[in-house]
């Protein structure tokens, strides 16, 4: 039985295992900086002086450059980018926060992966802090998902709203408010909660484990 062959085999297993991990955790924070860099810009480019907003329309109308294509049978368009001169503090506050809640969803999502990734490498993965970190994470995730549609739809509303003082008729093709709520962030939520769980009777499990050696 060649020993010293099972041996290398195991090491170099070990060692591509490492790799793995390590990358993982590396990429988990490289994408917790951008998420981070992304609120930043976001905030500077939403408080400058004039701010460029995507407000929905109810009347659109009809997309002209595409009246004559043959394979188009109908075309409109429910959105238009508008330049607002003095907008109100609170709108532009709830504009920043509609992406800064779900990109820091996705930071700690990534501070997860991070440390999931470093426990990995330790051959520790069922920590008690794990399933705790996990289950904040997943309450970021829905929160950050539903809050952040929420206070996109505020935000749009109160430009409107500043947009109507001076010309009432802005809210005949403005919808005033209109919130379209996507679900899949509570699904998301869900989902990691029960890996919460799992991860929790995983270090239950690895501690009575440890008390019977």
């Amino acid at each position: 039985m060649n020993t010293k062959g099972s041996a290398t085999a195991a090491s170099r297993s070990r060692l591509g295992e490492g790799f793995v991990l390590g990358l993982i955790a590396t990429g988990a924070v490289s994408v917790a900086i951008a998420a981070l860099v992304a609120i930043v810009l976001r905030a500077v480019a939403l408080f400058g002086l004039a701010p460029t907003i995507l407000l929905p329309m109810h009347d659109g109308g009809t997309v002209k450059a595409l009246a004559q294509a043959p394979a188009v049978l109908q075309s409109d368009y429910a959105s238009a980018h508008v330049t607002v001169e003095g907008m109100p503090f609170f709108a532009r506050l709830l504009l920043v926060l509609e992406g800064a809640l779900p990109a820091l969803a996705t930071i700690g999502v990534c501070a997860v992966a991070w440390w999931l990734g470093v426990s990995l490498i330790r051959s520790r993965p069922f920590r008690r802090s794990m399933s705790t970190a996990i289950g904040i994470a997943a309450c970021l995730v829905m929160a950050g998902g539903v809050l952040g549609q929420l206070a996109g739809a505020i935000g749009r509303a109160e430009v409107v709203d500043h947009l109507s003082v001076g010309d009432p008729s802005v809210t005949h093709v403005l919808w005033p408010f209109l919130l379209e709520l996507d679900l899949a962030p509570l699904g998301w939520g869900f989902a990691l909660a029960l890996i919460a769980t799992a991860f929790q009777l995983g270090a239950r499990m690895q501690k009575d484990a440890e008390g019977l050696v």
